[in-house]
């Protein structure tokens, strides 16, 4: 049951990050080029964190999502967002010092912990963005994304601190992305 659910979570990855990459394309969205450069970086650890503590299966959503994260990353460079602030660069410096402890520690959990912090830091930018141009973004990616991850807790074969934590936080700031975008965008109208 575990594996049914960790494949349809993958597939919800993979549908939700292609009509993105195809909006980026079309230049209908902008993604922001440094939250998911750090974004990048992160789903990696987490990814190897959560196999490290025994996700198991579990971790075949995170490793779906991280590939396309890759190349959304890149598409960012060419198509994505070009407003960027002094705060932005503030926040990008403060993910990537968070790497550090996580290069020190090398526990899995304690990076996590590290690399969920640094993730959350790293959507302020992105959040920020989006509440001031909605239309910058489009729901279906943080939607799936919200979807995704609470098909990833009951995929998981471990439960701990490492393999849950990145998709709790995940479903948190998705939601508010996903309302961001739908609310705002109904304003602005």
């Amino acid at each position: 049951m575990k594996e049914t659910i960790a494949i349809i979570a993958a597939i919800i990855a993979v549908a939700g990050n292609i009509p993105y990459l195809l909006d980026i394309v079309k230049k209908r969205v902008k993604p922001h080029p440094y939250t998911w450069l750090v974004w990048t970086i992160v789903s990696g650890v987490t990814f190897f964190g959560q196999v490290a503590k025994g996700a198991g299966i579990g971790a075949l959503p995170t490793g779906a999502a991280e590939i396309f994260t890759v190349i959304i990353f890149l598409f960012s460079l060419q198509y994505g967002f070009k407003q960027i602030t002094r705060i932005d660069t503030y926040f990008l410096i403060a993910a990537l010092l968070g790497l550090i402890p996580w290069i020190l520690t090398k526990d899995p959990t304690l990076s996590v912990v590290i690399v969920v912090t640094i993730d959350l830091i790293a959507f302020i930018p992105t959040l920020r963005k989006t509440w001031q141009h909605p239309k910058t973004e489009t729901p279906l990616l943080y939607s799936t994304n919200v979807l995704r991850h609470a098909l990833t807790l009951f995929s998981l074969e471990a439960y701990n601190i490492a393999t849950m934590l990145h998709s709790i936080a995940m479903i948190i700031v998705n939601s508010m992305m996903t309302i961001f975008i739908t609310a705002r965008t109904e304003k602005k109208q």
